[in-house]
């Protein structure tokens, strides 16, 4: 632009413009001023865009079984539950002790609880036989605590709430379809290539209807799972 103006004054020096030329030479401004700005804007923009970084995620195929039984809000002891699905986490809530908090959801479209095939109202078999009754889950509430999370080697901490729905009465046929679902967990997760981790871990899954109606069995299971987990934004 200084360019311009010192060009324009030296075809037409200072006090010898008329007033169509001065007209023209602000038109000329005016014309000049957005298209000379426009380059300055957009790398200013282009520098903000690459200082903001995506939010970590991720998305993490997982599979989950049970080894043995606690006996703490639930009197069943003779079933087992299995699951797979996907889970989503997303670092949604800063640091706290030392951990980076993550949002979790999970949909589990797998679900499978081997029971006694016949039961009274308490859950306790009246058969040893068993059956299989397939169900379907989810937990849109969850938490994860994860340290080390920029190292190779990040142990967790995670929580999730939500429903499971079987297509039989789950643990005794005086109890619901649908139940309650609270999951508690530690492990490890590590890196295998910079978007995909290799997840296992030990926990805690409950179920129970809340009495919701009168017959209320419930189960209490210590399980393990392991993982794939793909990264975002990276």
């Amino acid at each position: 632009m200084p360019e311009v103006i010192a060009r324009w004054f030296k075809y037409f020096p200072a006090g010898k413009l008329t007033p169509p030329q001065i007209l023209l030479f602000v038109a000329a401004i005016l014309l000049l001023a957005p298209q000379l700005a426009h380059p300055q804007e957009t790398e200013n923009q282009l520098a903000t865009k690459s200082q903001v970084k995506s939010p970590e995620s991720e998305l993490i195929a997982e599979g989950e079984g049970c080894f043995g039984h606690f006996h703490i809000y639930v009197g069943s002891w003779w079933s087992k539950l299995y699951t797979g699905g996907v889970e989503y986490d997303h670092h949604s809530w800063g640091n706290f002790v030392g951990a980076r908090m993550d949002y979790v959801a999970e949909a589990l479209p797998v679900a499978l609880l081997s029971e006694p095939a016949k039961t009274d109202a308490y859950g306790d078999p009246l058969t040893q036989t068993k059956q299989l009754v397939p169900g379907v889950g989810i937990s849109p509430v969850g938490l994860r605590m994860m340290w080390r999370s920029k190292r190779s080697i990040r142990p967790y901490f995670i929580t999730k709430e939500g429903l499971i729905i079987f297509d039989k009465k789950a643990l005794s046929s005086d109890a619901t379809y649908l139940n309650f679902l609270l999951q508690f967990g530690l492990g490890v997760q590590a890196r295998l290539t910079p978007r995909l981790d290799l997840r296992a871990g030990l926990g805690y899954i409950h179920f129970s209807n809340a009495f919701i109606v009168p017959s209320n069995p419930g189960l209490d299971v210590m399980s393990y799972n392991s993982g794939l987990s793909y990264h975002f934004g990276k």
